[in-house]
């Protein structure tokens, strides 16, 4: 599964439609997405391993083999990223405040960030809070600047 593939649902989407399905087939994200906000929205939607392109044939092989028999298969890179958010959970974004600040990275305003996202105003200026917190900045501009140079989020 590529996590962008034209208009319309994203692979996450796709991921959590199909892995809801019973009996459904397993799915393997092979992309070239690495931000904290596609892995943990791939794995929640219940993708059992994460690949990114540029991943050796044979690793890639080992994936799709290791998926098939229901185990997880994670790059390197991501595994390093997921461990990272473990052993700093305080200083870890929610995937919330993921979606909120790849949100306000496109450009939305925080009354159209709660309408796309089901969510108060007041709830969103919150995540905002936390996510200037946590990442050591004061202002929208900073945070998607720092979030995008972490490959929190996508720009």
């Amino acid at each position: 599964m590529d996590l962008q593939f034209g208009a319309g649902m994203h692979g996450s989407e796709a991921t959590a439609a199909i892995t809801a399905a019973p009996g459904g087939p397993k799915v393997l994200v092979l992309t070239t997405y690495d931000t904290d906000a596609d892995i943990l929205a791939a794995v929640e939607a219940g993708a059992c391993g994460y690949l990114l392109k540029d991943a050796p044939p044979e690793e890639l092989a080992a994936a799709v083999r290791t998926a098939a028999a229901g185990q997880s298969a994670l790059a390197p890179a991501v595994a390093h990223r997921l461990m990272d958010r473990m052993r700093t959970p305080a200083e870890a974004l929610t995937r919330r405040e993921l979606e909120v600040l790849q949100l306000v990275g496109e450009g939305l305003s925080n009354q159209q960030i709660s309408k796309v996202l089901f969510l108060s105003q007041a709830t969103v200026k919150s995540h905002l809070v936390h996510v200037f917190a946590k990442l050591g900045v004061d202002s929208r501009t900073a945070a998607v600047a720092t979030a995008t140079a972490r490959r929190l989020i996508r720009r």
